[in-house]
C-alpha cells in the first residue's frame, strides 16, 4: 500500500482504489490513467506542485484535461506570485516521485487547493501515490483529508 491509500483506510473514508499498467514512456501521467481506465479526463485529477515567493510550497489538484492558473492560484493562496516547484523539491517535500504525487499522505502537510470543477463530479480520481495507481472518492472526502480549500484554479 501507499501512505495515501494507508491514510484513507485509517480514517474509514469511503474511497475505491483503481491500477492500470502504467507504460514508462506515456507522456502524460494523467491522460494515460484516464485513457487506461476508460474514464473522462475532466473527471481525472493531478496533483501539482507550486512556490509562493516566499518558498511556501502549495498544493494544487487539477483536472488532467487542463492546466494550472499559477495567477489564480496565487490569488486563492494570498501570494504575490506562484511558479511551478521544482520536480525534487516536490519529491523531497511530498515522499512521492512525481507522475505518482498524491495529495493524500504526504510527508509534510501543505496548504492544499482543489479546483472548484471536483465539486461538479460525484467523484473524483486522484494519484494514490504511485504510478499506475488512482483513488477514487468525492471531492468533499478529498479536501477534508488534505484540509483543502476549493478555488477556480484550473483552466
Amino acid at each position: 500500500m501507499t501512505p495515501a491509500i494507508d491514510l484513507l483506510k485509517k480514517v474509514r473514508a469511503e474511497f475505491r482504489v483503481h491500477s492500470y499498467s502504467h507504460d514508462p514512456k506515456s507522456a502524460s501521467y494523467g491522460l494515460e490513467a484516464a485513457e487506461k481506465l476508460g474514464l473522462s479526463p475532466e473527471q481525472v485529477y493531478k496533483t501539482l506542485l507550486a512556490s509562493t515567493e516566499k518558498g511556501e510550497l502549495l498544493v494544487a489538484v487539477v483536472p488532467v484535461a487542463g492546466s494550472l492558473d499559477l495567477k489564480a492560484l496565487a490569488g486563492a493562496a494570498g501570494a504575490k506570485k506562484v511558479d511551478m516547484a521544482d520536480a525534487g523539491v516536490a519529491q523531497r517535500s511530498t515522499g512521492y516521485l512525481v507522475g505518482g504525487i498524491s495529495p493524500l499522505g504526504q510527508k509534510k502537510r501543505l496548504r492544499t487547493f482543489i479546483d472548484e470543477s471536483a465539486r461538479t463530479f460525484p467523484s473524483i480520481f486522484v494519484s494514490a501515490g504511485r504510478r499506475g495507481l488512482e483513488v477514487e472518492l468525492a471531492a468533499e472526502v478529498l479536501a477534508e483529508h488534505t484540509q483543502a480549500s476549493f478555488a477556480a484554479i484550473g483552466r
